[in-house]
């Protein structure tokens, strides 16, 4: 062998390495001071415990593996039987393990006191920091509660293996497993965001119909993530409309049920995670909530996955913009490090406010949704908050992603950078529960339905008012948008932007360090800022922003 180290070429300097070796929680003085203003300071030993977890090297190269070592399909056995089973890399159980033993998927409902949601969401931000394929899984299980509380009966069933700590990917009937996945399965190719022309039919295995009632399904599902899962809810339509089910993955007698998952999707990012075309040949299911009400009892669901989209998205920018300062923080060009650079200074600035705004926003919808059992107000807050975090912190993430490659340079273009994986997981979330469009939309029928919603959010907004001269400009104009609906739809994406930084303005000013505060009013509200990142007006106190931000080592 031949001793390489004899060669100047192979001295590796000015390379920033690995980062790992910290806590991801107690690093964040944004989450903590987060998880502290909404109520969930309680559970600060888990954070610190998911933390340490999400910033060890383990963690790093769990990530690794599970998106190098991508799931298979095997439609068949060596014998011929059809056995429609999907395989995944040991890192991808070990991840499932360590994320469901973390109750991320969980503690929302496990804990039952205030902040609970908050601390849940607080989990789940950290574990988006890690491997954002588990959390595909993970959302949809503890979004699935939602649903299953239209079948109070089959949700006392489920409940235990639903909310269990515990991790079992074995192929058995539900009834044999203690701790159960959960996922969905909406989407066909004629119809996309269009639930209402679903084409997947479902007639009543007897006499019997209705809530409760066993059906067998036929029909095609365009995207079905996570096939593997034990149980999952599905659309299909009746005599009546449009209606809800849940399928088994396995039947009592031990075979899988009747689907046939006919290809696993080659997508461009979250390559961890197993997406699948399938095939609904007499599926067993049974009726979940009233016939013919299918897509509002699944829109309970997807309802909490679309805030789980905005934490996912607020995670990704976050660990994005920890990896470019650690780079900047390491790296010499032209005798000096490159975040004493100013025009790096600058764009490290403004990429840090981005991911705080961010994460403050998707935490108050989680805020929002831990009280609205117990607040009205909260209530009508929760149904506007959620979808306007899902569309702009969704958003914001691509760009994110885009410009802390760049400050990588070529390394980050190359697959195994931890940035080109974020790079290519960023759009995801922004499609996922519906795409921007669609997400906006929902927004303007919110504001129709529901005007207990629009002062909600205003009464939010204004709880800083007086604190910054640009968000109290924007308040009037916010309030003219709002009272126009005849132009809502064609300016659906403006006026839901305008309410993301509003509220955004509004939460940093209230919670943030004046520095943080003072940079987004300035910048994203006065108009203080070019079109790109990294545009931030002089006068701003920019150092002290990338500390706030900054891993320390």
């Amino acid at each position: 062998m031949v001793d390489a180290s004899g060669y100047a070429t192979h001295e590796v300097s000015n390379q920033p390495g690995e980062l790992t070796g910290f806590n991801a929680f107690g690093a964040d003085l944004a989450l903590r001071d987060a998880m502290g203003a909404f109520g969930a300071q309680w559970a600060e030993a888990r954070f610190l415990k998911t933390g340490a977890l999400i910033g060890s090297a383990r963690m790093v190269e769990l990530a690794r593996a599970a998106n190098r070592f991508v799931p298979e399909l095997r439609t068949h056995d060596r014998f011929g039987n059809r056995i429609d089973t999907v395989e995944y890399h040991l890192a991808w159980h070990e991840l499932m393990g360590l994320l469901r033993a973390g109750e991320s998927h969980s503690l929302g409902w496990t804990a039952n006191r205030p902040g609970a949601q908050v601390a849940r969401a607080g989990l789940a931000y950290l574990w988006g920091q890690g491997e954002s394929g588990v959390g595909c899984p993970a959302t949809m299980t503890f979004a699935s509660i939602g649903a299953l509380r239209h079948a109070p009966e089959i949700l006392a069933q489920f409940r235990d293996g639903i909310l269990s700590p515990e991790y079992d990917p074995r192929p058995l009937p539900a009834d044999q497993k203690k701790a159960l996945t959960v996922a969905m399965a909406m989407t066909e190719k004629q119809a996309g965001s269009d639930l209402r022309q679903t084409q997947t039919q479902a007639q009543p295995a007897g006499r019997a119909t209705g809530p409760g009632e066993k059906y067998f399904i036929t029909g095609h599902k365009w995207f079905f993530s996570v096939p593997m899962s034990d149980l999952f809810l599905t659309l299909a339509r009746t005599g009546a409309g449009v209606s809800c089910f849940l399928a088994r993955g396995w039947l009592e007698d031990g075979s899988r049920n009747r689907l046939m998952i006919q290809r696993l999707k080659e997508k461009c990012g979250n390559r961890s995670n197993a997406s699948s075309e399938i095939e609904f040949r007499d599926l067993e299911a049974v009726m979940i909530g009233d016939e013919g009400a299918g897509i509002r009892t699944l829109l309970e669901m997807a309802h909490l996955t679309r805030l789980e989209c905005a934490i996912g998205s607020a995670a990704l920018i976050r660990q994005a913009v920890a990896q470019a300062i650690f780079h900047a923080r390491h790296r010499v060009a032209f005798q000096k490090a490159l975040v004493d650079q100013p025009i790096m200074t600058n764009l490290l600035a403004d990429l840090a406010v981005e991911s705080e705004a961010a994460m403050w926003l998707a935490m108050r919808a989680a805020a929002a949704l831990d009280a609205s059992e117990r607040d009205e107000g909260e209530k009508a807050l929760n149904r506007i908050l959620t979808p306007i975090a899902k569309y702009w912190v969704c958003r914001r993430a691509p760009a994110v992603a885009a410009e802390v490659l760049e400050v990588h340079g070529g390394n980050g273009y190359v697959e195994d950078h931890f940035v080109s994986r974020l790079y290519r997981d960023a759009p995801l979330n922004g499609v996922w529960e519906g795409s921007g469009n669609v997400i906006c939309l929902d927004v303007m029928r919110g504001i129709g339905r529901s005007p207990e919603s629009v002062a909600a959010l205003m009464d939010e907004i204004s709880s800083a008012k007086g604190m910054h001269p640009a968000l109290d400009a924007a308040l009037p104009r916010l309030e003219v948008m709002l009272a126009a609906p005849g132009r809502f739809e064609a300016n659906a994406r403006r006026i839901v932007e305008e309410m993301a930084l509003a509220v955004s303005a509004s939460l940093l000013l209230r919670h943030a360090p004046s520095a943080m505060a003072d940079a987004f009013c300035t910048s994203r509200l006065a108009g203080g800022r070019g079109m790109a990142l990294g545009t931030l007006p002089e006068g701003l106190a920019l150092r002290d922003i990338i500390d706030r931000a900054s891993i320390k080592d």
